[in-house]
């Protein structure tokens, strides 16, 4: 008999073993969309779940969003670890500390251990879901403006237990009951967390009984290691090379008046498969809650890695060895130091890693990387809250109603849908019909602005306006819109996308500009136009197909006279395009 420690397991099982893997967090992430009572689990589906080792690393996601479980999950399960030597089963840990592993305070983390028949702990299962309202200063989970920790609010559990023998800590509910502004929605999504983690837990100890939990440690060193080989394999077909990308944040409260320039160093060394991202030539932490916890600064330089490598490596910590992020204490894409805010630590200065990252490759190679992703958050994707006017009742709600900012491609044309980069469009848009049953709005308008694309042999997305307003009430906005002054960057000659923008159309229709970084009343009878950010173009717009071109403008994505100023093609009045015209055009282009 063949000795199972040592010997390498079989490729089919290995698969077979994954996809079971997968098939857990599947039903964990299909319980907390089907049970949570919040817009943001139930509808934009802002949540990930995962599976950690013994040991502390990712073994097995759902189809999650990568800045929630790229990095942070592993550290979250050390500090359990650590904070709880005594784990036993039952047990259940709450960590939303940006100090302590988490992305952000709205991010709270559901932490299980995995025991088996003897008491020792062999796998971690983790269910991460935006909250709606976690007790901030303002009805908002984004404080983009918040000084620190304390200006910001939040209730901070870091790696707490809420539960000893399946049962909820009496104290826990009833704190967080008197803080949070809509308790019901919060307590059934917590049990929606607890119901996600629980079916995990049930689901690995499931498997274990079939396959024995010492082949199922087999799995995890062979399958990680598999996933380290790919990983080589992809960096290998890689070019050599060193590039620094910088991207910059928009002025926001807190900000030099400049913004946020985030530079990343990225060298590629294919002879030792290795990508190192250096963040370290970085400002300090800023006092403002765009700082990012290191959970968010890891990741969004993942993020940016493995969107110019092969898309089939697995995401896990056998591959994550290959990628070197180099971090500093106290600095704004490092790691942060208490009582330093973090309150919109996933989205905007995250993505402008995750950007700069992606653009240094492009700049190294003409066959990988992206260009910039578009920013975020705008109006549209803001949480509002107020009384609802058919009950009386307070609501408080993240909207996803619309955003693009996908980048221009090597190969393609941009995700336009993607949301933003750390997102990778695995949030879902809002339903307007079903958003106006929720929530006391009305939805006037919700469109892709012609024009507003990265220019570029392949193009980026353009940016979305979305019109809306209260119905028969007031209600507040708070946003945190990156992207007006400092729009989508493309790479090899594209153009930058479209920016982004929001005013206040009031009843007698003046119109009033906004903020970006703003917590807005609107009244009854007011608009709010939200303009999203387009993403940046890839390679020169003069070599883009000029048949493609000529489809952009059918579909009203691209006017006319812009195919013939930015692209140098000319379009007929059939829609179609004048090759001799164009190839005039385009021979006239500077080189």
């Amino acid at each position: 008999m063949s000795d199972t420690s040592t010997t390498s397991m079989d490729g089919v099982k290995m698969a077979i073993l994954n996809n079971r893997f997968e098939g857990v967090t599947r039903k964990m992430a299909n319980t907390l969309l089907r049970t949570g009572r919040s817009g943001v689990l139930n509808v934009a589906r802002d949540f990930s779940c995962c599976v950690v080792t013994a040991e502390c690393e990712l073994l097995a996601t759902n189809e999650g969003l990568p800045i929630h479980v790229l990095s942070g999950p592993d550290i979250m399960a050390r500090y359990m670890k650590e904070f709880h030597p005594d784990l036993r089963a039952g047990d259940a840990f709450l960590n939303n500390s940006p100090y302590h592993g988490c992305s952000h305070a709205a991010d709270w983390t559901l932490l299980v251990p995995v025991m088996d028949n003897d008491g020792r702990h062999r796998f971690t299962v983790v269910v991460k879901a935006h909250q709606a309202d976690i007790g901030n200063s303002i009805p908002t989970t984004y404080h983009g403006s918040a000084k620190d920790v304390y200006e910001e609010g939040a209730l901070i559990f870091p790696s707490t237990k809420v539960q000893s023998n399946y049962e909820t800590n009496a104290d826990f509910r009833r704190m967080c009951e008197m803080r949070i502004r809509v308790p019901e929605q919060w307590w059934g999504d917590f049990l929606a967390m607890v119901g996600a983690a629980r079916i995990g837990e049930r689901e690995i100890i499931a498997i274990a009984q079939e396959e024995g939990w010492e082949e199922l440690d087999r799995f995890r060193r062979d399958w990680l290691d598999y996933s380290e080989r790919r990983m080589i394999d992809a960096i290998k077909a890689l070019p050599a090379g060193f590039a620094v990308h910088t991207s910059c944040h928009d002025p926001f409260p807190g900000t030099p008046e400049t913004g946020i320039k985030v530079q990343a160093k990225v060298t590629i060394r294919p002879d030792d498969a290795i990508v190192e991202v250096d963040l370290t030539d970085n400002p300090d932490c800023l006092p403002c809650g765009l700082n990012l916890s290191e959970a968010c600064s890891r990741t969004a330089s993942m993020v940016g890695v493995f969107n110019a490598v092969e898309h089939s490596v697995p995401k896990n910590a056998g591959s994550f060895r290959r990628i070197d992020v180099k971090l500093r204490e106290n600095c704004v894409v490092g790691i942060p130091r208490h009582p330093t805010s973090t309150s919109v630590s996933t989205t905007n200065v995250a993505d402008r890693v995750a950007n700069s990252t992606q653009a240094a490759i492009a700049q190294i190679s003409g066959d990988h990387g992206l260009a910039e992703c578009g920013a975020v958050i705008p109006p549209a994707v803001g949480v509002i809250s107020g009384l609802h006017p058919d009950t009386g009742q307070p609501f408080v709600n993240q909207l996803f109603l619309g955003m693009s900012g996908g980048a221009g491609a090597p190969k393609a044309d941009a995700w336009v849908t993607i949301g933003h980069v750390g997102n990778a469009g695995l949030c879902y848009v809002d339903s307007v019909e079903i958003d106006e049953l929720r929530q006391p709005l009305y939805v006037y308008s919700r469109r892709l602005k012609t024009d507003s694309e990265g220019a570029g042999k392949h193009k980026g997305a353009p940016s979305v306006e979305v019109v809306f307003g209260p119905r028969d009430c007031a209600f507040d906005i708070g946003y945190v819109s990156d992207g007006a002054v400092n729009p989508a960057q493309g790479v090899r000659g594209g153009l930058s996308g479209g920016r982004g923008d929001q005013y206040r159309i009031r009843p007698d229709g003046q119109r009033e500009q906004l903020d970006p970084c703003a917590q807005v009343t609107l009244q009854d009878g007011e608009k709010l136009v939200s303009v999203s950010t387009g993403g940046g173009g890839y390679g020169k717009p003069s070599e883009r197909d000029p048949a493609l071109v000529a489809r952009d403008v059918r579909e009203g994505l691209v006017s006319a006279e812009r195919a013939r100023s930015v692209y140098g093609v000319a379009i007929d009045a059939a829609g179609k395009f004048n090759e001799a015209e164009t190839e005039a055009l385009r021979a006239s282009v500077p080189a």
